[in-house]
């Protein structure tokens, strides 16, 4: 809102580029020209959302509007600004720095120029939005950069034959420690072989040796277990044989006591037709008593022969 009594102007706020050919001096005293293009312009975004940030990006926006309020129809004086800042810091640095340091440390010495100036940019709001820093120039007559260019060229050329040299050197020292390590592992391959050969042949007459052993005693027992068997055998069949022969006798004995009793029976027939031819009721009481006389003397006979198959048997 705008109120009476007051004026409202509006301005812009988009980044501008600003180009410059810094002339500084370093510690030894030696000029320098240093070419840059910053592209600068006030500061519109908050870093974060909180309501810090937020206030700070407004003080930030106030400081810049307060910059170009009094001439807002002409910017140079922007511009003055902030190449006087960028000068006063470069050559502030530059003071403090040997021209050798400012050459090989190049990247460090812009990353501390644009640190410096954006420092200073701050109480204004500006920020910068980007800064190319280009190569250090000589200033005319003075040719520090060139001859320190031609010097470090002339220094990697030397290095570089020197490198060439020590790796050409490194490689004909390899091939030959590569060829005389060849030399001493296929020695040593061949010396391990041979020795590996004489260890597998001993291994293999060992071996031999045990299976031998172990042939050998597999036979002799089965030798024994089939002389233990045959033994076994031959006494069974002892046995079998004693016993067939005592089971003949036994045959043999019963048989003639079967024949015995059957001629005693055909004699008492006999003996029994006679008596009763002579005397019918005496030869039957005398057939009777011989009857039974025969069977008492056949039944004794049998006894005897039994007892003496008991004792053969035994």
């Amino acid at each position: 809102w705008v109120f009476v009594g007051q004026q409202c102007k509006k301005f812009s706020i988009s980044p501008v580029n600003y180009e410059f050919e810094v002339h500084a001096m370093s510690a030894e005293k030696l000029p320098f020209i240093l070419p840059a293009v910053f592209t600068i312009g006030p500061k519109i975004t908050a870093a974060g959302g909180e309501e810090s940030d937020r206030k700070d990006l407004q003080a930030q926006l106030l400081l810049y509007s307060k910059l170009i309020a009094p001439l807002h129809s002409s910017r140079s004086h922007v511009q003055e600004l902030v190449k006087g800042i960028i000068e006063g810091e470069t050559r502030v640095l530059a003071a403090e720095l040997t021209m050798e340091e400012i050459f090989k440390g190049t990247k460090t010495f812009k990353e501390k120029v644009f640190n410096r100036v954006q420092l200073e940019l701050n109480q204004f709001g500006l920020i910068i939005y980007n800064a190319n820093v280009k190569q250090l120039v000589d200033v005319p007559g003075h040719e520090y950069f060139s001859y320190l260019g031609q010097k470090t060229q002339q220094d990697a050329a030397n290095q570089a034959k020197v490198d060439v040299a020590e790796a050409r050197m490194k490689g004909e020292v390899g091939a030959k420690e590569r060829e005389g390590l060849t030399r001493q592992n296929a020695a040593k391959v061949d010396a391990e072989t041979k020795v590996l050969s004489v260890r597998q042949q001993g291994q293999g007459l060992k071996e031999e040796a045990k299976v031998k052993a172990e042939v050998q005693v597999f036979e002799n027992e089965r030798a024994a277990e089939i002389a233990a068997a045959k033994a076994e055998l031959a006494m069974k069949k002892a046995g079998w044989d004693k016993q067939a022969e005592v089971e003949a006798a036994k045959a043999v004995a019963i048989r003639e006591a079967e024949l015995q009793m059957e001629v005693e029976r055909k004699n008492a027939m006999r003996q029994t037709e006679k008596l009763k031819a002579e005397q019918l009721s005496k030869a039957t009481v005398h057939y009777d008593t011989q009857v039974q006389e025969s069977n008492a003397q056949l039944y004794s006979r049998q006894n005897r022969r039994r007892r003496r198959q008991s004792c053969l048997s035994r």
